[in-house]
């Protein structure tokens, strides 16, 4: 799961024996040395309230009293206790924010959710701007079933609160919300707003798979349901028999749209891509084909520039090769495939020097890239620069291991990935 409301440990325990949706459980995993430093975390002041010059002494003596034995008590993580002492407070002074704030705290984190809203809701009114009070006063309301207040409470403390962890256990309540009433569009921004802030997050990601495979799904019906006979659904057929690794069925899905729209941007070229791993003899000549006729259509078509590239390469058309990649790069220096491919061929023509930069810069956009890395292994290794080398070589070993892991899950789930690197790092060539 995502981190706990204001912990910073105890983040990832049983997330994958419940849907990512459901933030519920997050509470209910909180050790009791956790829910302490949460309670200290969430005061609102120093639970010390002020006081009137003019309160009556033996008034003022008795909230000051209350006041500590309530801190004595979160410290030793007696809530029950702890909230009898808030409650006299109240009691003496209805008007204090941070008795109020505090009770609420106290009553949520024993699940007593009902009892919590209106004293949450008592501090809001006297203090707006409680985004911590106000997150927690959401997910009560969504304890308790009242959704509507729920949604209100929560996208209000959403975009407002600082605290890191504040903010992904109230978007993930968010998510679990937009996803039960189908507003897929909005758990989706939600959920990118949350991998912004913990891209490396297991539940997080996960939450992610599942809301953009459930908008694709949603996306995929409806385009069927309007436009059963189109070109896009073709399309859209296509890419899925491709994911799954049917490359044949894909093809007669790309042939099939381009009957219908040949003028379709991205469908040459998509064809093309097919047909270059198909092991049919003759679509290797087919596929440099429809790469030219994507060309036609798009004459800014980088990718196709760099895979013309890559086929002149195989024919040793250095000169084609130096001409299509230089273009690619020309299109879009941004792309790591584009200097790759021009680093290649300048190597080849023995123009290291040439190549080194472009080689440098492909690893700046993509420091995974393991050919990237074992090219530049090479060229200073013939620069006399040993040491880089050595470096450069240990990074190519090391993405290249984490790439062929990938490709083993791929494989085992029968997925074909979206775009695969090709591996021309043997010595020998």
């Amino acid at each position: 799961m995502p981190p706990s409301f204001f912990f910073c440990t105890q983040r990832k325990r049983r997330a994958r024996t419940r849907p990512a949706y459901n933030a519920q459980h997050i509470m209910n995993v909180m050790r009791t040395s956790e829910i302490a430093a949460l309670l200290c975390a969430v005061l609102l002041l120093a639970a010390l309230p002020s006081f009137s010059q003019q309160s009556p002494p033996s008034r003022q003596q008795q909230l000051e009293s209350h006041a500590r034995q309530a801190q004595e008590y979160l410290k030793e993580n007696k809530l029950d206790l702890a909230e009898t002492e808030f409650r006299a407070l109240v009691a003496l002074d209805p008007k204090n924010v941070d008795a109020r704030g505090n009770l609420g705290v106290t009553l949520f984190f024993q699940a007593k959710y009902a009892e919590a809203i209106p004293q949450f809701r008592a501090a809001l009114n006297m203090r707006s701007g409680l985004w911590k009070i106000e997150a927690l006063l959401g997910i009560a309301e969504k304890r308790t079933g009242d959704l509507k207040e729920a949604r209100r409470d929560l996208e209000n403390a959403f975009p407002n609160a600082q605290e890191k962890n504040i903010r992904i256990q109230t978007g993930m309540e968010l998510i679990d919300l937009y996803s039960q009433a189908g507003d897929l569009d909005k758990a989706a921004v939600t959920v990118g707003v949350l991998r912004g802030l913990e891209p490396t997050d297991e539940v997080i990601l996960y939450t992610a798979y599942r809301i953009y495979s459930d908008l694709a799904d949603e996306s995929m019906l409806s385009l069927t349901l309007v436009a059963p006979n189109s070109a896009r659904t073709h399309q859209l057929m296509a890419h899925e028999l491709a994911k799954h690794g049917h490359t044949a069925e894909a093809i007669q899905n790309y042939r099939a749209a381009l009957k219908i729209d040949p003028n379709l941007p991205g469908l040459h070229f998509e064809l093309a891509d097919m047909l270059n791993v198909s092991s049919d003899p003759g679509a290797k000549e087919e596929a440099e084909k429809e790469y030219k006729e994507a060309l036609a259509v798009n004459p800014l078509d980088e990718q196709s520039e760099c895979r013309l590239g890559d086929i002149a390469v195989q024919k040793n058309a250095l000169k084609e090769a130096y001409d299509r990649y230089t273009r690619a790069v020309q299109l879009r220096p941004d792309d790591p495939e584009a200097s790759i491919g021009l680093a290649k061929v300048l190597m080849s023509m023995d123009q290291p020097q040439k190549a080194e930069p472009l080689l440098e810069h492909a690893i700046q956009l993509d420091p995974t890239s393991a050919v990237a890395h074992f090219r530049l292994s090479t060229v200073y290794r013939q620069a006399g620069r040993t040491a880089d080398a050595k470096h450069e070589l240990a990074e190519y070993q090391k993405y290249k291991e984490m790439k062929e892991k990938l490709g083993d899950i791929y494989r085992a789930m029968r997925l074909q990935p979206a775009k695969e690197e090709h591996d021309d790092t043997d010595p020998r060539k």
